[in-house]
């Protein structure tokens, strides 16, 4: 009999292109990957993958068996999310996926509490800027910014939540020190991968030094706090952050609206309800801050 183990890292090789992207999606290192798909040509007896300095390509004994191994993955899937559906305990695992800024800026004190209530709830936090599929039940709920509703999955259970609107913010001491006229180049700080957004603007405040980069939104908000210059974030961390102020002229843009996602079977089960009960009222709470409207401009 094959492993099904083995078919879900031949899958991630397949999907991914390479051992090293599947070991980063699996969670596991290079080795473990290899071993598992010699495992599984072992007992199939045929090779799954050519090596090329581009990555691993599918044989066409691979092609013939990848549709094959979407179909049990599919079909298991189907399994888990009934029998995960017909669980009504209010005990057990509980996945929740969303960006880390969402988790750290907003939302932890809230998990917490509702950890404090279901104390048998088990609460995984995967907060990370990868989008978790709930289909192949990576995660239970998803709590995600969407910006085109239509471009929702349509087997994806939505609960809508506020709007987001974002601005564009530096520190309060660096803006009091341009006021009184002090020289130093005020720059964009800027994660890497997006640079500066088409809507921001810089308002009365005007950029005089090159670009700052960071890779990551903590790195981003130490780097506005430390005064280098303005950045653009989302109302919900920028309002909230005493060191900071928005930068004078800039307008508000709206980033999209916060959305509740599950799947199939899994909404139907009482600990997941009760999450997304909870959450749905807490960030209808959360409205005017995320808004921008829980203060008065500077």
């Amino acid at each position: 009999m094959i492993d099904r183990d083995d078919v879900r890292y031949f899958l991630a090789v397949a999907r991914g292109g390479s051992v090293r992207a599947a070991a980063e999606r699996l969670g596991v290192n290079h080795s473990t990957v290899l071993r598992r798909i010699a495992q599984l040509e072992e007992r199939l007896g045929a090779r799954m993958f050519e090596k090329l300095p581009s990555g691993y390509r599918l044989t066409a004994a691979g092609e013939e068996v990848v549709e094959l191994a979407n179909q049990m993955e599919a079909s298991s899937h189907q399994l888990e999310t009934r029998v995960f559906g017909r669980d009504q305990s209010v005990r057990g695992l509980l996945r929740v996926t969303l960006a880390p800024t969402l988790a750290i800026h907003l939302l932890m004190p809230d998990f917490a509490e509702f950890a404090r209530l279901h104390p048998d709830i088990e609460m995984e936090i995967l907060s990370s800027g990868e989008l978790a599929n709930l289909t192949n039940r990576e995660a239970d709920v998803a709590i995600r910014v969407v910006y085109d509703r239509k471009a929702l999955p349509l087997n994806l259970h939505g609960l809508k939540g506020p709007e987001l609107f974002g601005g564009v913010y530096m520190s309060r001491d660096r803006l009091a020190a341009w006021r009184a006229g002090a020289p130093d180049p005020i720059r964009w700080i800027v994660i890497s991968m997006h640079g500066i957004p088409d809507w921001a603007r810089e308002g009365e405040v005007r950029t005089t030094g090159v670009p700052f980069r960071t890779t990551d939104g903590e790195a981003q908000i130490v780097a506005v706090r430390q005064g280098l210059g303005m950045t653009t974030l989302s109302c919900f961390v920028g309002d909230a952050d005493p060191l900071l102020v928005r930068v004078p002229g800039t307008d508000l843009h709206m980033h999209g609206t916060l959305w509740l996602l599950t799947q199939g079977e899994t909404r139907k089960t009482t600990r997941v309800r009760l999450f997304t009960e909870f959450v749905s009222r807490r960030l209808a709470a959360y409205a005017p801050l995320l808004a921008g409207l829980s203060i008065s401009r500077d």
